[in-house]
């Protein structure tokens, strides 16, 4: 196996063997579309649900439960306010945390001593807290602000370092293709999105960053090489750059996703971490969508998007037109 995947990666770097990531583009930009449309289109059916620390609301922590039992907190809750909205989770193996909207310091104290009494805990193993919608109102901004300057810096960094504007904008294309379709798989699971989750975009947003520039620096290394010299037409020594990175795309994306599922397996089964859930979870999603959206996505989209400049065109006419004296494929 492991001679085989070396095989097909030294296959893939020299062209003896190569998949057709520019010549099939429209194939992929028609599935990249279906997908960020589809996951445009699912919050219309299936609000994103966002956590306690976005919408605002109160949360109780019932600590030392002889069960785990949530609906005895959601009917417990509903005792005192029935028509409270209520979501409960298990934290560990002991604790429960229930999240409800807004509650007066009176319903507070009344669900505090139903849920003491309904789990059979002492009043002082209940906890309450709250939080303010103008504080929910500032972490949305606050996240907002922070994807939009993360976005503005890899334009400008991207542009600087690779000297093209039109590089510059596919990969910003990948990494909101990348975003909008993450948050689509949130919404059509039913994922809670918070700030742990927020944090855990950024992290994807970064490492699709990563894995974009080594695949665009390949095509920059080829593409410097192109003309009668090469043999390559400016498509060709795009896909090209895409095969020769793609066994250390899949290799990477596999040893990101590997240790993170793991985090992820563990923290729902074992630990009942919420904030150790929400960023893995992201990040496990979104390693999977960067890694996709680098290879079918960016990559053939800087090729489209230069194919069309008159001194490439004109190269390519002169490659193509080589090759017909020659006898040689197009």
């Amino acid at each position: 196996m492991a001679r085989s995947m070396s095989q097909l990666g030294n296959d893939l770097y020299t062209g003896k063997t190569s998949f057709p990531f520019v010549g099939r583009r429209n194939v992929w930009f028609l599935i990249a579309a279906i997908l960020v449309i589809g996951s445009v289109l699912v919050p219309l059916f299936r609000p994103i649900q966002f956590s306690i620390e976005f919408t605002g609301g109160s949360q109780f922590t019932v600590s030392g439960v002889a069960t785990t039992d949530q609906s005895i907190a959601t009917d417990a809750v509903h005792s005192v306010v029935p028509d409270a909205t209520t979501k409960v989770v298990t934290v560990g193996t002991d604790t429960v945390r229930v999240q409800t909207n807004q509650m007066t310091d009176a319903q507070t104290r009344q669900v505090t001593a139903a849920l003491a009494e309904a789990y059979n805990v002492p009043v002082d193993q209940v906890s309450a807290s709250f939080i303010g919608p103008s504080w929910g109102a500032d972490v949305t901004r606050q996240s907002l602000w922070g994807l939009v300057i993360f976005l503005a810096l890899t334009f400008l960094i991207l542009a600087l370092y690779f000297r093209t504007v039109k590089m510059s904008v596919s990969a910003i294309i990948g990494l909101v293709d990348v975003l909008i379709i993450t948050i689509g798989v949130y919404a059509l699971f039913g994922f809670e999105i918070s700030p742990a989750a927020v944090i855990g975009f950024l992290t994807i947003l970064s490492y699709a960053l990563y894995d974009t520039t080594v695949v665009f620096d390949k095509i920059r290394e080829n593409t410097s090489e192109d003309g009668e010299v090469s043999g390559r037409t400016f498509g060709q020594s795009v896909n090209l750059a895409v095969n020769q990175t793609l066994i250390r795309s899949i290799n990477t994306t596999v040893v990101a996703v590997l240790p993170t599922g793991a985090i992820l397996f563990i923290g729902v089964l074992w630990l009942g971490a919420q904030t150790l859930t929400d960023l893995s979870l992201a990040i496990f999603v979104g390693t999977i969508v960067a890694a996709y959206s680098t290879i079918f996505v960016a990559a053939p989209l800087y090729s489209l998007l230069r194919e069309n400049e008159a001194a490439i065109k004109s190269r390519d006419q002169r490659v193509l037109a080589a090759r017909a004296l020659a006898g040689t494929p197009a």
